[in-house]
C-alpha cells in the first residue's frame, strides 16, 4: 500500500509538473553534484529511472564540500550534501534542505587474516589512532577489544579524505563526541587539518587506497566497503554493545530522530543511544533553490526525487542503505508545494 500510494502521488507530480517543464522526452539530463556517500543508489535509481522516463541524471560525485559550492555557485540544478547546511544559511542563500535516503559510515582495514566483523574497535580507540597516538596494530588497547584476534606487528597507516566531505563531517563529528582529545585536537569539520596519514578524495578513492596498503585503516560508506569487497571492523556504540553495520542497525540510530527540530531536516545522527544503534549512521541532504533561475531544470528534479521516494525503497535496501520514514517524506513534499516556487510564486511541485 506504501508503494501505491506513493506512486499515486508522484504520477499527479508529475502530471502537474508538465505545465511549467518540457517533457521527458526532450528534457536534458537533471544535473546535480556533490556527496559521495549516496553516489551507489543515486546511480541506481538514476539507471531506473531514465529507464521507467526517459530523463537521465548527471551527477558529479565530487564531494559534500564541491557539491555546495556548485549549487551555491548555481552551476547544477541540485547540490547534494552529507553535512547539513543550518538555517541561516539556508535563510541567506534561498536553498532547501531535505534528506532524501540514510547509511552508515564504517572503518575499514587491511589485515592479513582478519575477516570482515572480526575486529572491534570503540570511538575512543578510533579517535587515537586517526589522531596519531595509537600507531601499531598490536597496540594494547585493540588488543584489549580482541583477545581472541591475531593482531601484527604491522604499523597503522591512516587513510582519511583529502577533499571537502560529509563523510568527514559526521566521522570527526562522532570522534569528536566519544574523544575529547578530538574535539579540542581535531575538531568536527567536511575539512580537516588532519595529524596523520594520507588523503585520497571520494569514498572511492578512500576504499582503493585501503584496498592497496597493508594495514591501513580508513573510513567509507558502507556500500563502498561492499562493493569493494573490503574488511570493514564492528563497533561498541554509546551503549556499550558491540554492534555490527547492518541497515537494521542504521534504521536503529534513526528510529529516535525528530526530523522537524531543525531547520531544513539537518538532523546528525552520529553516537545515538540504542543497544542496537549504529553509532557511525548518517542522512544524505539535498540542496535546491526555493526560487530557481531554472524552473523546468528544477522541476524535473523533484520529479526524480519524487519517484526515487515512491519507488526506491527496495533498491536503497539492496545496499544496505535506509529509506526515509513516511512522515518525513510526507513533510519534504509538502515542504516542495510551499517554499519551492516559479518567477510568479506558482509551486513547482503540487502531488500533496
Amino acid at each position: 500500500m506504501r508503494h501505491f500510494i506513493r506512486s499515486a502521488a508522484v504520477a499527479i507530480a508529475m502530471a502537474a509538473a508538465s505545465t511549467v517543464s518540457i517533457s521527458a522526452a526532450m528534457a536534458a539530463d537533471i544535473s546535480g553534484a556533490g556527496a559521495t556517500f549516496p553516489y551507489p543508489i543515486y546511480a541506481k535509481w538514476a539507471d531506473a529511472y531514465k529507464k521507467e522516463t526517459g530523463t537521465g541524471l548527471n551527477y558529479q560525485s565530487i564531494g559534500s564540500g564541491g557539491g555546495i559550492k556548485q549549487i551555491k555557485a548555481k552551476t547544477v540544478t541540485f547540490g547534494a550534501s552529507d553535512a547539513p547546511l543550518k538555517g541561516d544559511e539556508l535563510e541567506s542563500t534561498g536553498l532547501a534542505q531535505f534528506p532524501m535516503v540514510m547509511g552508515g559510515i564504517v572503518p575499514v582495514v587491511n589485515l592479513e587474516g582478519v575477516k570482515p566483523g572480526e575486529l572491534v574497535l570503540d570511538g575512543p580507540t578510533l579517535a587515537d589512532i586517526f589522531i596519531g597516538k595509537i600507531t601499531n596494530w598490536n597496540d594494547e588497547a585493540i588488543k584489549k577489544l580482541n583477545p581472541d584476534v591475531k593482531l601484527p606487528d604491522q604499523a597503522i597507516a591512516v587513510v582519511h579524505r583529502s577533499d571537502g566531505s560529509g563523510t568527514t563531517f559526521n566521522f570527526s563529528y562522532y570522534l569528536g563526541d566519544v574523544s575529547a582529545d578530538w574535539k579540542s585536537k581535531v575538531g568536527v569539520d567536511k575539512a580537516l587539518e588532519w595529524p596523520v596519514g594520507i588523503g585520497a578524495k571520494g569514498n572511492e578513492g578512500v576504499a582503493n587506497n585501503v584496498s592497496q596498503t597493508g594495514g591501513a585503516i580508513g573510513y567509507v560508506e558502507y556500500a563502498y566497503a561492499k562493493q569493494n569487497k573490503l574488511t570493514y571492523t564492528d563497533l561498541v556504540n554509546k551503549d556499550g554493545k558491540k554492534v555490527e553495520p547492518t541497515a537494521a542497525a542504521f534504521s536503529a540510530a534513526a528510529a529516535n530522530a525528530d526530523w522537524s527540530s531543525q531547520t531544513g531536516y539537518g538532523v546528525i545522527l552520529a553516537n545515538q543511544a540504542g543497544a542496537e544503534s549504529w553509532p557511525m549512521t548518517s542522512a544524505t541532504w539535498i540542496l535546491v533553490y526555493k526560487k530557481p533561475d531554472d524552473a523546468a531544470a528544477t522541476t524535473e528534479a523533484l520529479k526524480f526525487f519524487a519517484w526515487s521516494y515512491a519507488k526506491g525503497d527496495d533498491m536503497a535496501a539492496e545496499l544496505d542503505y535506509v529509506p526515509m520514514p513516511d512522515a518525513v517524506v510526507k513533510s519534504v513534499e509538502e515542504m516542495w508545494g510551499k517554499d519551492i516556487v516559479d518567477g510568479n510564486g506558482k509551486p513547482l511541485y503540487s502531488g500533496m
